[in-house]
Formats: C-alpha cells, structure tokens, sequence
C-alpha cells in the first residue's frame, strides 16, 4: 500500500532564504553585471579621455 504520511525528515517549505540565494538568481546576476561594467566604463572614460 502506498504510504502517504509525512516524514519528520522533510524540509520545510517557509525556511527563510539568505542574501546569496537573492544573489544566485540570473536575472539579478545580469542586472549588476550591466551596471557594474556602465560603472567601469565610466570609470575608465574619465581616467583615460577627460
């Protein structure tokens, strides 16, 4: 017979996530890249042109 009860051992589902979950998405991953290299490109624009 299937058993359909819960073992003690499962993980809960409404365990708080930390930053480096927040930080392992992709969409968020490519957004910083973005303005990370407007920022460098910035960076090097005024070091090296002005």
């Amino acid at each position: 017979m299937l058993d359909t009860k819960q073992s003690d051992a499962a993980p809960q589902q409404d365990e708080p996530r930390g930053c480096l979950f927040a930080l392992s998405q992709p969409p968020l991953m490519i957004f910083l890249a973005v303005i990370g290299c407007l920022l460098l490109t910035a960076a090097l624009h005024d070091l090296l042109w002005l």
